[in-house]
């Protein structure tokens, strides 16, 4: 029992070592995102700003650009049903394989 209770107290350690140690040694670092990333790389080859070839289908029927918290959400709900399709799919899967050894 006394091992079990040393394991958990070393894992919390190195939980709050992961979570507390990127804050004092990535201070200053710049996060950009890959659109950001690739804008300038096309900047960088061909020597002249990049311009996207098509604007955003909810961009147009709003007439201007999404909030970030709306497309954070869109992007969490993408993500939540292709989660969903995935689970289900290993679901069906496992549930296939219970099922036809128990009837056969």
């Amino acid at each position: 029992m006394k091992s079990n209770k040393t394991t958990v107290i070393v894992l919390l350690i190195i939980v709050l070592l992961i979570a507390i140690v990127p804050l004092f040694a990535l201070k200053g670092a710049e996060f950009g995102g890959s659109d950001d990333a690739g804008s300038q790389m096309v900047a960088e080859i061909t020597g002249t700003e990049y311009e996207p070839w098509f604007t955003p289908v909810l961009e147009t029927m709003i007439g201007g650009e999404l909030p970030g918290e709306v497309e954070s959400l869109l992007f969490c709900l993408q993500t939540g049903i292709g989660v969903g399709i995935i689970a289900y799919g290993f679901g069906y899967l496992v549930a296939r394989k219970k099922y036809k050894t128990t009837k056969a």
